[in-house]
């Protein structure tokens, strides 16, 4: 597996003055293809790491699959042509030196597992490649390729307008510090983002973190998916940022009646929150946030 730090020589200023050279952590950022029935479907940059779960939260956010039994199975690719490495046997099995199975090397041989194969369950429709992302995307980029905001706006399976959800406000508004705390790389580096899901209580129940915003959303509805929870009825999902529009649609397609954010909602995310019956909170910071839209699901006094 790619790393999700390394170290880095660094100089230390302070006061203007050059006070020590030393080694520093640094968040890791690889480029991962995912690939549909042999297919490129996207390369995004991400922080290495639950690239399973990535895979599917970004096929659920595409509106692509609508759960995660929508996938049969997936694995590392060994190149980006789908070759298997050599030395490999041909089931699969890897030899003594060799790569494990279906991981991409590197041209000194090691596993770079940056290229994920994803096999669609029979019945499920390929993606039409022309609505989809099929280039490169930065690790803050969330809509890149998208030909039009109308191709952007997918319908979503999951009517969401009518979830029970009902939650007191001190339960949404501890979430921020809950998610920072279950941080464990951040603690390290300092440059990632987070997305977790939460239930009524408050209680976290799955975090990722990502160098992307947008992957770690994805990272974590792609937990739940794998875990059969999709569409996430009576949930929360938190992230550590603002709240755009590819975050509320992300989660509109997951079935995630609430999104708290810690920064400022865009435009068009309170508009799609509104459109769909979404609860959208903004600036949730220490007792206080801003409800933008479906302010019934807080149990306000």
């Amino acid at each position: 597996m790619g790393r999700a730090s390394d170290r880095r020589r660094v100089t230390r200023v302070r006061a203007g003055v050059a006070t020590a050279v030393r080694p520093d952590t640094v968040v890791g950022e690889e480029p991962l293809e995912i690939r549909v029935g042999g297919r490129a479907l996207a390369v995004t940059m991400r922080t290495p790491g639950d690239d399973m779960d990535l895979a599917l939260g970004f096929l659920l956010g595409e509106g692509l699959i609508g759960t995660g039994a929508d996938v049969a199975a997936m694995r590392y690719c060994a190149t980006p042509d789908g070759a298997t490495p050599d030395g490999a046997a041909p089931d699969g099995a890897a030899p003594d030196g060799a790569a494990p199975d279906g991981a991409a090397v590197d041209e000194d041989g090691r596993p770079t597992y940056n290229v994920l194969e994803v096999t669609l369950a029979a019945g499920v429709p390929p993606p039409a490649l022309e609505d989809a992302r099929t280039f490169y995307m930065s690790s803050s980029c969330g809509l890149c390729g998208k030909a039009s905001i109308d191709a952007v706006r997918v319908r979503g399976r999951y009517d969401i307008a009518d979830d029970p959800l009902r939650v007191a406000p001190e339960q949404i508004t501890g979430l921020p510090e809950t998610l920072r705390a279950a941080q464990r790389l951040f603690a390290t580096t300092g440059g990632l983002h987070a997305a977790g899901l939460a239930g009524a209580d408050g209680a976290l129940w799955a975090v990722r973190e990502d160098v992307g915003r947008h992957n770690a959303v994805d990272k974590v509805i792609g937990a739940a998916a794998r875990a059969g929870r999709v569409p996430l009825v009576g949930q929360i999902l938190v992230v550590s940022g603002r709240a755009s529009f590819e975050l509320v649609q992300k989660a509109l397609l997951a079935g995630v009646p609430m999104l708290a954010a810690v920064s400022a909602p865009s435009t068009l995310a309170v508009d799609l929150a509104v459109e769909s019956g979404m609860t959208l909170a903004g600036f949730v910071r220490g007792d206080t946030m801003n409800l933008y839209s479906g302010a019934h699901r807080v149990l306000c006094g």
